[in-house]
């Protein structure tokens, strides 16, 4: 069963990801790459060129097949890290808690802002008040992580990968033991 990551763009999904993977021998997988190699271009340019409407629906038939399996209901043991949208349609939500466990990165838009002001990556940090849209995406999305999550793990200032890695690690191990 694959372990999603679900949180804002900047919380920490596609780092966490990859050492939470490396810790228990899985693969990672990040849904937003995925789609990148499906549509041949950036997101952005994508979102762009043919509209949000269009993204969604290629981010909805990616999560699908992602947590599909080998066509019997086994879906392979795998980290999953989504778009920080991901959560937005109703199918995605309740195909990522059906098929997966999940967990989401809770993490503040001011912690997000202050770990990533150098990063010119990412669009949505480019803009007049990064903050601001940070605090209106938090406010939007955060119900639909917590509905859609098996557990909410804050990040917090000063929570180091590896804290974080070990803490998910050991609520999967509490959860697979009890």
């Amino acid at each position: 069963m694959p372990i999603v990551l679900l949180g804002l763009p900047g919380s920490g999904k596609s780092t966490v990801g990859r050492q939470l993977a490396r810790r228990l021998g899985i693969p990672f997988i990040d849904s937003d790459h995925v789609i990148e190699q499906r549509i041949g271009c950036s997101i952005r340019g994508f979102f762009d060129r043919e509209g949000e409407a269009a993204f969604r629906d290629i981010e909805e038939q990616v999560i699908r097949e992602l947590t599909s399996g080998d066509g019997s209901s086994h879906v392979p043991a795998q980290v999953l890290a989504t778009g920080g949208g991901a959560v937005l349609r109703a199918p995605n939500r309740d195909r990522l808690k059906a098929h997966g466990k999940v967990v989401y990165l809770d993490a503040s838009p001011e912690d997000i802002v202050r770990h990533l002001r150098h990063d010119t990556s990412r669009p949505l940090l480019q803009g007049a008040d990064p903050l601001g849209r940070l605090k209106e995406l938090h406010r939007q999305r955060d119900p639909l992580y917590r509905a859609t999550a098996h557990y909410v793990v804050p990040t917090g200032r000063g929570k180091t990968v590896a804290a974080l890695v070990s803490h998910i690690a050991m609520q999967l191990e509490l959860t697979a033991a009890g």
